[in-house]
């Protein structure tokens, strides 16, 4: 099975968990990893690029640190560029049909879904709807919060898990 991480961080080199989850990643084998602000610094998207990455996996990743209970803007832009009608939906958009998509992120805070507020499943909904209308298999959500605390052991954990989740076998069918 060949996996796309995407990595959509706007001050990666700053980050301590993204960063120890991307190079986890790079070291795993059947997995490619690209850092969407290095590629498009400007906010100039490559779609037919883009569109190609996407069509020669099996499993799209995309990761990135949770801004406002979302995500940095140039995912969103590249959502809006690159999954056109047509190509990824629509009665004639199949390109992604069957492939996976697990969402990767990571939270400041650790304490989503207590005291009344959303869980991170939640907050990632419109990632599943994306997935719904794009005919991919959306995969349970590898979720690193606390990011601002968490300490080095727990990081190195954290990374080891996203390895082994990034090349596990396609869930049973539910």
């Amino acid at each position: 099975m060949q996996t796309l991480v995407t990595v959509v961080h706007p001050r990666f080199r700053s980050s301590r968990v993204n960063a120890a989850l991307a190079a986890a990643a790079e070291r795993t084998r059947d997995v490619t990893v690209r850092y969407l602000y290095d590629l498009y610094p400007e906010g100039r998207i490559d779609v037919a690029a883009e569109q190609a990455a996407l069509t020669a996996v099996d499993r799209i990743v995309l990761q990135f640190p949770m801004y406002w209970y979302s995500s940095p803007a140039l995912l969103k832009q590249w959502q809006d560029d690159v999954l056109t009608h047509g190509w990824a939906y629509g009665s004639t958009g199949r390109a992604l049909a069957g492939k996976e998509l697990l969402v990767a992120v990571s939270t400041g805070a650790d304490s989503y879904g207590s005291k009344g507020s959303y869980s991170v499943n939640e907050l990632l909904l419109p990632f599943q709807a994306t997935a719904d209308l794009c005919h991919l298999t959306y995969l349970e959500p590898f979720a690193t919060t606390g990011a601002l605390s968490i300490s080095d052991e727990a990081l190195a954990a954290r990374a080891r898990e996203y390895a082994t989740v990034l090349t596990a076998p396609r869930p049973a069918a539910r």
